[in-house]
């Protein structure tokens, strides 16, 4: 599934997860119905949710780098971020919504009330293990490679990622961790006690879990489809850039969105020396934008609109919007 403009890491990183969560999915999904855990079964469900939210990942790395086209002037970037919704809202319904119901159901007295073969619980979770923790040593390559790309921490870029389907894979996989620690809690327990209440309970944990990571994932997307800002440290490079032009006398609004993974689109209110011709100012505008392009690659469009720093509306609107940042030294906010 190579696709031309999708980094081979985030394909790798994805693909890798989808065999281990298939292949685990099936070991625990036997182990829980030959046992009886409620604990193994909410794990086999955790794992079919995090298959589904592999293959809506690909989806998401496939369709979003499509080139721009009449109908999609600023290309598909953004459908990264509505497929990797899409898995995260699959991890709450797939997963933590049949752990939940698993956990309450084997709590009230469902299910079995003897579990049998606690070895092949041990064993599954073992191999569980093993898998799941080669998938999330990838992740992690790979989200030490985009962070170092962007100068930052690992957990600061897992804050405020470019990439969610990186975020996504490395949620996914410490949850699956997780979980299969407190599903060996609650089996053990059952060993020891006899009693299927720990067994629920280790379920009712998964799948809440599952929600926290779901809701933080589904955070991550929103606040990108609705239009996020590029980092604020490329912003304030942005304003020093322009307000360094000798052309430009106040740098006096400027508006960047993510319009995709790596793909930054600019809008930025000039006033220009009042000395300028129209033909000067035309040629201005196109050396500003040519040479912004060369020094941020990252800029998918930008658009520069000569407009006078005195127009109340505007500041106004401006102010709303940052408060007095743009009145400052760039180097202050």
């Amino acid at each position: 599934m190579a696709t031309e403009g999708v980094p081979a890491g985030s394909r790798l990183t994805v693909l890798l997860a989808l065999a281990a969560n298939v292949g685990i999915a099936v070991l625990k999904a036997i182990a829980g119905l030959l046992t009886g855990s409620a604990a193994l079964l909410s794990e086999a469900a955790h794992s079919v949710g995090d298959s589904l939210t592999e293959v809506l990942l690909l989806t998401a790395l496939r369709r979003s780098a499509r080139p721009a086209d009449r109908s999609h002037p600023f290309g598909h970037g953004k459908e990264r971020y509505f497929w990797s919704l899409l898995a995260a809202m699959g991890i709450l319904v797939s997963g933590a919504g049949f752990s939940v119901y698993q956990g309450i159901y084997t709590i009230l007295g469902g299910g079995r009330s003897e579990e049998t073969r606690y070895w092949l619980n041990y064993l599954v979770l073992g191999v569980s293990a093993v898998l799941e923790g080669i998938s999330f040593t990838q992740s992690l390559r790979e989200l030490r490679t985009q962070s170092a790309a962007e100068g930052l921490g690992r957990l600061a870029y897992l804050r405020n990622p470019e990439d969610p389907t990186v975020k996504s894979v490395v949620y996914e996989d410490g949850a699956a961790l997780i979980g299969l620690a407190l599903a060996f809690v609650g089996v053990g327990l059952r060993q020891l006690t006899g009693s299927p209440l720990w067994d629920g309970l280790a379920a009712l944990a998964i799948g809440l879990l599952l929600v926290a990571v779901a809701y933080f994932l589904a955070r991550t997307n929103v606040g990108l489809l609705i239009g996020k800002q590029a980092d604020i440290r490329l912003v304030r490079r942005i304003r020093v850039f322009l307000e360094e032009q000798p052309e430009v006398e106040k740098l006096v609004d400027v508006l960047t969105m993510m319009v995709g993974t790596g793909r930054v689109l600019l809008c930025a209110r000039l006033d220009f020396v009042d000395s300028l011709s129209a033909a000067e100012l035309e040629r201005v505008c196109v050396r500003v934008d040519r040479d912004l392009r060369a020094v941020f690659t990252v800029l998918d469009e930008v658009f520069l609109e000569p407009v006078p720093r005195n127009d109340a509306d505007l500041r106004a609107r401006v102010l709303a919007r940052y408060g007095d940042v743009l009145d400052r030294p760039a180097g202050d906010g």
